[in-house]
């Protein structure tokens, strides 16, 4: 399976599915006047909430509707939807983790928070209003949300915020308390995996585990497409298969892997597929009546915590890859 899937960015994409029912809410309130400042788009990773947010965002800035790509629809060669994917609308703002130099930060920084005041604070320059989205939501970091917080306690005149979120539990009460918050649904995984095999050349057994392993989630599955997520999901069976041995020389392969920003990449991959494996097998051993170790329970929490440790202090990804190998083994050993 091919890495250069073009995957579009939600500005560019105009056709939208399986979310009729939160746009009949936005346009419900819209339309009765009841317009709120702030809409808290909620729901797993890849299911539409920031294609929504921009679908939103034309129709609040007066593109031309097109009833051919749904309630929300709007004209792809309208003018507005031009300045909206060429980033030169003066009336829409747009956070998120890429920089202006393209490259993905940490996190979205308080300084690009601090800028929505005085957006906010003039009147739309050619719209009916001023439009911000903040993609997403949870990567703002503790002073970057309190920013975020002062613009939402005062409700800009004529502005509108969409604020997408993956886990928005995480989120400062404060912050979810004062928007209102539309739900986003995975979809069923076999619609999911018709959706990328309309757009990818790929074998329905592999639509159907990419659309198993996001979980429904279509716009996830076509990321996943392009990090080779089945391959790396076979790598992680494999290791699990072979414990408590595993061959040192294949696995060498693997870490020259972990290099660079795609090799960050493949590593987080990696760990999250280990990691569901690990969970997987821990309760089909216990729906078959069998106690689980709980050294598995322990091993499933190390892998989902050491690719945050190794992105929060700069730790080496081979070092931490070969420490989860030592602990999958150990927990192997304990299990005979």
């Amino acid at each position: 399976m091919s890495d250069d899937i073009d995957i579009a960015h939600p500005r560019d994409v105009f056709d939208f599915h399986g979310g009729q029912a939160v746009e009949e809410a936005f346009l419900g309130a819209l339309e009765r006047g009841r317009l709120h400042h702030a809409w808290l788009l909620c729901g797993p990773e890849g299911v539409g909430k920031a294609t929504f947010a921009y679908r939103a965002a034309r129709r609040l800035m007066g593109a031309r509707p097109d009833p051919a790509y749904g309630l929300l629809g709007a004209a792809p060669e309208d003018f507005v939807s031009r300045q909206i994917s060429a980033r030169s609308h003066p009336d829409l703002m747009v956070l998120e983790r890429v920089g202006e130099d393209g490259k993905p930060r940490k996190v979205i920084p308080v300084d690009d928070a601090r800028r929505l005041p005085e957006f906010f604070s003039k009147a739309p320059a050619a719209s009916p209003y001023r439009v911000a989205i903040i993609d997403a939501v949870d990567d703002m970091n503790t002073n970057a949300a309190n920013a975020l917080l002062k613009t939402l306690e005062e409700p800009p005149e004529r502005g509108v915020l969409f604020l997408v979120s993956h886990s928005p539990g995480g989120l400062l009460p404060t912050i979810r308390s004062r928007c209102r918050r539309l739900r986003f649904e995975a979809w069923a995984e076999d619609d999911a995996a018709d959706f990328l095999q309309q757009r990818l050349d790929v074998t329905t057994d592999d639509a159907r585990r990419l659309a198993a392993i996001a979980h429904g989630a279509p716009g996830r599955a076509l990321q996943l497409a392009g990090a080779s997520a089945v391959e790396v999901d076979r790598l992680a069976a494999e290791i699990l298969q072979r414990l408590p041995e595993v061959d040192p020389v294949p696995m060498l392969t693997v870490t020259d892997g972990f290099r660079g920003p795609e090799g960050a990449a493949r590593f987080e991959l990696l760990f999250e597929r280990l990691a569901e494996r690990v969970r997987e097998r821990a309760l089909a051993s216990a729906e078959q009546g069998a106690t689980p170790s709980d050294r598995w329970y322990q091993v499933w929490d190390r892998l989902i915590r050491i690719p945050r440790e190794v992105e929060a202090v700069n730790l080496d990804r081979t070092d931490a890859f070969w420490t989860a190998m030592a602990e999958l083994r150990a927990a192997a050993r304990a299990s005979f």
